[in-house]
């Protein structure tokens, strides 16, 4: 789950004026299985891809098809290609597709844990998020230490809004998996929504000591920035843009702290990375504008919140930058 949220608005002095977008962890987690059924070294290539942890979803699409088309595998294997193809389409976001191959997976393996975890992970994409769950207490009652069941039902329960029951999953996923580094994400996510800013610090941590990632910084600095510790927040955004170079998100957050620090070309300069790569997001072009304003470059500030207008005819601060400058939108 992403969502877009002003936070910067909880920031003190003048970066009440700046537009931020606040991301947050991507809830839930795909389907991955160690061990699918009869696998081993002598395998073909294809069907490691098929079933790989790290294979691509174009890849594992591809791969899996070959296996399926191919009639030689039968049962539990035939049973894991269907599921894992559908795993691959689940991540390309074709979901109709992804739910008939599951459901002939689970034709043909009734007992599968992997097909009731990744049926349920396609039913909260599409936010039925009643049949996720109904999947996931499958998964556990036929694995009860699943950890990705555990992780994936608390996020359908964070999305329900029933943030207790999704930390008891959550902290069980943990407990089965103290590895698991998108179940401390998801469990730094919540506590962060509780304002528990102290546990959502530790679990972020973790996370990002387990399995560094873009979203694990941007969310750990967005903890930061809301307790005010800015420098920590400006070091995490731009360790993002490190992992990350043509992410938008590691730069057009630390270009929000630089402007709130008064680093501001700086700050520009970070924005003109982000709009190189979502030029889309109006919420950078009125920040930059704001920047530039400051620096006295008042035709190249008009352009950027006439663009953000553009991209977001509501956009209250762009209007109002440009009323201040005495042009119109």
């Amino acid at each position: 789950m992403q969502t877009d949220d002003q936070g910067g608005n909880r920031l003190p002095g003048n970066i009440m004026r700046i537009l931020t977008c606040l991301t947050v962890s991507l809830l839930g987690a795909a389907l991955t299985l160690a061990q699918p059924p009869g696998a081993s070294a002598k395998d073909d290539p294809v069907w490691q891809a098929c079933v790989g942890t790290a294979t691509a979803p174009n890849e594992k699409v591809t791969a899996c098809t070959a296996v399926i088309d191919a009639k030689k595998e039968s049962g539990k294997r035939l049973a894991a290609a269907y599921c894992f193809r559908g795993h691959g389409l689940t991540e390309k976001r074709d979901l109709d597709a992804a739910l008939s191959d599951i459901n002939e997976s689970l034709k043909l393996d009734p007992e599968s844990s992997c097909a009731f975890t990744n049926r349920g992970r396609v039913y909260s994409l599409q936010r039925d998020f009643d049949r996720a769950i109904a999947d996931y207490d499958e998964a556990i009652r036929r694995d009860p230490a699943f950890a990705l069941a555990y992780n994936n039902r608390g996020d359908a329960f964070f999305n329900k809004g029933d943030l207790d029951r999704a930390l008891t999953d959550f902290n069980a996923a943990i407990k089965y998996n103290p590895s698991f580094a998108a179940a401390y994400g998801n469990r730094g996510h919540l506590y962060h929504r509780k304002r528990d800013m102290t546990r959502a610090l530790a679990d972020y941590s973790k996370q990002i000591k387990l399995k560094p990632d873009v979203l694990a910084y941007i969310n750990r600095g967005n903890v930061y920035r809301d307790t005010e510790q800015v420098e920590r927040a400006a070091a995490d955004y731009g360790a993002a843009a490190k992992i990350a170079p043509t992410d938008p998100r590691g730069w057009r957050n630390r270009g929000m702290i630089r402007l709130y620090q008064g680093q501001t070309k700086r700050g520009i300069a970070d924005y003109d990375k982000a709009l190189q790569y979502d030029p889309a997001d109006a919420y950078s072009w009125n920040n930059r504008a704001q920047g530039k304003m400051r620096i006295g470059d008042k035709a190249g500030a008009i352009a950027d919140f006439r663009k953000a207008l553009e991209l977001s005819p509501g956009l209250r601060t762009a209007r109002e930058g440009l009323q201040q400058l005495g042009a119109a939108p």
